[in-house]
């Protein structure tokens, strides 16, 4: 059993947005079975959509379309779905009525354009957006069911949560599908891959392994499928403890987690408190704690100290440590890091300092040349990273470095 999405838009082809629906969709499919085959995004053109459904058509038995459903003329989805289903437009009494209670509560007035959003292909299944204003449509054809619901991400979730999902799995027997992660970091995708080759190779065919690198990381997923749910379950589970086995120094968690969340999960578990002191990183490590709820619980703060003085007066850097050595060196993170301890008040701290770029290097010390700093318990660790020319990338493999190597410290008092 196949799936398939389509996207509508031509913002999302411009780059004016980024189509998170399809990705949202694609996880929540593949939970209950249902493997999506193809992810197209097109143009708000009624040929594009139409050749690009002729097509999805071929290769899935359920086609699941966002987008074009809002009450402009740039919105031609329900026209054109009308016109390739022969399907003239009819006006739904149900539909009207939701929307004229909208307006009502907000005090809005009503326009034309706001009342033929409920007009609908007569012979489809109309489903109601409690969210919004423009109704999802059901329809099947030829053995095949397609799907068209607002582009809007929580109005689409909602359907899709409360409405299209149960309908699926009521109207397919779907197989089972497990996916188990490990999140690793600290080595390449291909030491990996030599690494546990000969368990790769003693895997059976319903079970694939992939590797998902990103910058210092990589997360290797097994995906099983078929119909015991069980037998499933144990032989996944048993691959797992192979592969955690072989490479345990490198695996983060066997959970499709963050490494930042990864490791406030383990700080929360030890009672463990973090800070951070962030020069060329500006703040964006404590950006990935702070994203998750509930990283209060670990995370006390942090200073953003780009300057000299701030390093200084902030988290007591010595004067002559910065005239002596600058601000990218061992000496300065490890007082950074100290000093954030001190003034913070926590168990653990980062540092961080470098030459993100795209200037500012020197013959001694180039641009990507960063110093992280981590403590705990006393005990500080140095490194230095030459990451490269390019100032987001080395930014990010900054946070995944000095992740790294915080959960290497922990790991030792555990």
């Amino acid at each position: 059993m196949l799936a398939e999405i389509i996207t509508i838009g031509d913002e999302i082809l411009i780059g004016q947005i980024v189509d998170t629906n399809s990705a949202w969709m694609a996880k929540e499919l593949n939970k209950i079975g249902l493997a999506v085959k193809q992810i197209t995004s097109v143009s708000d053109n009624a040929a594009h959509i139409v050749s690009t459904l002729n097509e999805a058509q071929k290769r899935a038995d359920i086609i699941l379309i966002t987008g074009g459903l809002g009450p402009t003329k740039d919105d031609i989805t329900k026209l054109t779905l009308s016109k390739y289903f022969n399907m003239p437009l009819r006006q739904d009494k149900v539909t009207l009525d939701h929307i004229t209670s909208i307006f009502a509560r907000l005090n809005r007035p009503m326009i034309e354009s706001n009342i033929r959003q409920a007009d609908v292909p007569d012979g489809c299944t109309v489903i109601q957006n409690a969210n919004g204003t423009a109704p999802c449509m059901w329809f099947e054809h030829q053995g095949k069911i397609i799907v068209s619901m607002p582009g809007v991400p929580f109005e689409m979730m909602y359907l899709m949560e409360e409405e299209i999902i149960p309908r699926i799995k009521t109207a397919f027997k779907l197989p089972v599908i497990i996916h188990q992660t490990m999140l690793t970091a600290g080595l390449g995708e291909s030491f990996l891959a030599q690494e546990i080759a000969d368990i790769e190779d003693s895997i059976p065919s319903h079970i694939k392994l992939a590797y998902l690198p990103k910058l210092g990381q990589v997360r290797l997923r097994l995906s099983a499928s078929g119909s015991d749910e069980e037998l499933l379950k144990n032989e996944v589970s048993a691959i797992t403890e192979q592969i955690v086995a072989r490479i345990s120094k490198y695996v983060v968690v066997a959970d499709d987690l963050t490494l930042e969340k990864a490791i406030l999960d383990k700080m929360k578990a030890m009672d463990l408190t973090l800070s951070t002191a962030e020069s060329c990183t500006g703040g964006y490590i404590s950006h990935l704690i702070t994203q998750h709820a509930g990283s209060s619980a670990v995370f006390a703060g942090g200073a953003v100290v780009y300057s000299y003085d701030l390093k200084e007066s902030i988290l007591g850097v010595n004067h002559k440590t910065l005239n002596d050595f600058g601000a990218v060196s061992e000496q300065t993170v490890r007082e950074m890091v100290q000093g954030a301890i001190l003034h913070f008040k926590t168990d653990c701290a980062i540092a961080v300092s470098g030459i993100a770029g795209p200037d500012g290097g020197m013959p001694d010390k180039p641009v990507g040349t960063v110093w992280i700093a981590v403590a705990h318990k006393q005990q500080v660790v140095a490194k230095v990273f030459n990451f490269g020319g390019k100032r987001v990338q080395n930014i990010e493999r900054s946070a995944t470095a000095a992740f790294t190597l915080l959960l290497n410290l922990l790991k030792q008092d555990v």
